[in-house]
């Protein structure tokens, strides 16, 4: 996620059995279905909550069997209903509140989130770790769940005196965005889930960003607060960035024209990328991306009587020929990478050109082995491979000069292992009793989507072959 709206292409989430799709109507319409005893007003039933903020009457929301929503406060209802949109069972929807605009209407659906993020850079509070910190809750309205604070404290940071309309944009595991509209002005406020980035890895975010769009790659553009603060740390102590916003759409991974425009894209990327052998930070690289989990650690997450305990149980007997060749990258051949350019972070703006978001998991990588993740984040669903499409991508990477190249399994190491970790991450979080709900929910489709694309090693061979086979 960065300052954009944005949602990757995916497929919307399954509806639940016997749930009914939700309908919007303008206030005062009788129901289509009057008669029909499971459709009923929603905010209807809430009327002296919503007249206290002096909302009542603006729209109906029929729906099918009540959710929690109808239980909770405001804030809490307003939350379920854009958890509900995202998953494709209600329409857009514009609720309006003395306080703040909160709509909908405009940010597109996401699919399935696949960004196979270092958590040592990006996790909330959603390890089995006790001692992790808790990301903060996004409030939604009143007041005192601590959204309109965060406004008004972004507000008086740069120096705004005016009206500030706030909308949702898109959420994921490790963050959410907010949009704002400053008068005539729209930035992305970044609310971080994770642990904050240092001052050292934003001072090489930037630098890397500079280099990016001096090389015609397109990305938002990361602003500073009036005492030059690129990371605002709230006094609840959230923390927020804040950015351009674009308004951008996905890209069609079926598209003619998608692979060769990736595959120059990267190719950018990579030539503008100075040598590195470190994290931002200083660290050493990563072992996210070159190691795998033990297969004690499957054990721990297996035991569970959730419905996928049962597959995890049966990946240590399947993942030595997948994990043989993973190995860390030669330090040399390092360079600064995204690491992170699934469909969510790689969007077209109206004009049709490609924008980068999400750059917080920039560092140290091989430049084959992230070509090697992008090939297989693009064009390899539910185990299918296009191999028509990767040749595409991989051809034109090498047209526009990327020195990545596809050699040897091992340039499969940064695909592979930030897979599995993902996934025992994932696994972790869904078992943690201390997580929020939230989160173990959003965990339980990822481990769900990440079991299934779960690169196998023919594909890799396959892969590798049609790679060894390109000019």
């Amino acid at each position: 996620m960065d300052g954009t709206a944005h949602g990757r292409p995916r497929r919307p989430l399954p509806r639940p059995p016997g749930r009914h799709r939700h309908r919007l109507r303008p206030a005062g319409r009788p129901s289509p279905r009057p008669g029909r005893p499971d459709h009923r007003p929603l905010i209807g039933a809430r009327s002296r909550t919503w007249r206290s903020l002096g909302v009542r009457g603006l729209c109906h929301l029929t729906a099918g069997p009540p959710f929690a929503g109808e239980r909770a406060g405001l804030g809490e209802f307003v939350d379920e209903l854009d958890e509900a949109r995202v998953a494709g069972r209600i329409p857009p929807l514009r609720v309006v509140t003395p306080l703040a605009v909160l709509s909908t209407a405009g940010a597109p659906a996401r699919r399935r989130a696949r960004s196979t993020a270092d958590p040592a850079r990006r996790h909330g509070r959603s390890t089995a770790d006790p001692d992790s910190p808790r990301p903060p809750r996004i409030g939604a309205f009143p007041p005192h769940t601590g959204r309109v604070d965060h406004v008004a404290y972004v507000r008086e940071a740069f120096g705004w005196d005016r009206e500030v309309v706030v909308s949702p944009g898109p959420q994921g595991a490790q963050g959410r965005i907010w949009r704002l509209e400053v008068g005539r002005a729209r930035y992305a406020l970044k609310e971080i889930y994770a642990d904050p980035p240092s001052k050292a890895s934003i001072d090489a975010e930037l630098a890397f960003a500079r280099r990016a769009t001096e090389a015609g790659v397109r990305l938002p553009a990361s602003h500073a607060d009036r005492e030059g603060r690129y990371l605002l740390t709230t006094p609840d102590g959230t923390w927020l960035r804040l950015y351009d916003w674009a308004d951008l759409r996905p890209l069609d991974p079926a598209a003619r024209t998608t692979p060769g425009e990736l595959g120059k894209l990267l190719a950018r990327l990579h030539r503008c990328a100075p040598a590195t052998a470190s994290e931002p930070d200083g660290r050493p690289p990563a072992s996210w991306y070159d190691r795998v989990p033990a297969a004690h650690e499957w054990s721990k997450v297996s035991a569970s009587d959730a419905s996928w305990a049962g597959r995890l149980a049966d990946l240590p007997a399947m993942l030595p020929d997948l994990v043989a060749a993973v190995a860390p990258a030669d330090p040399a051949g390092l360079i600064v990478c995204h690491r992170d350019l699934h469909p969510d972070n790689v969007l077209a703006d109206p004009d049709g050109n490609l924008v980068v978001v999400d750059w917080g998991d920039f560092g140290p990588a091989a430049p084959g082995r992230e070509l090697a993740r992008a090939l297989f984040d693009w064009f390899c669903d539910d185990s299918v491979t296009d191999l028509d499409a990767m040749r595409g991508m991989y051809e034109a990477y090498v047209r526009a000069g990327g020195p990545g190249r596809l050699a040897e399994q091992a340039d499969f190491s940064m695909l592979v292992a930030s897979r599995l970790n993902f996934l025992l991450l994932q696994a972790r979080i869904a078992v943690d009793s201390e997580a929020e709900p939230r989160h173990r929910e959003w965990a339980e489709r990822e481990i769900d989507e990440m079991l299934r694309i779960l690169p196998t090693p023919r594909q890799l061979a396959d892969v590798l072959q049609m790679a060894l086979g390109t000019p």
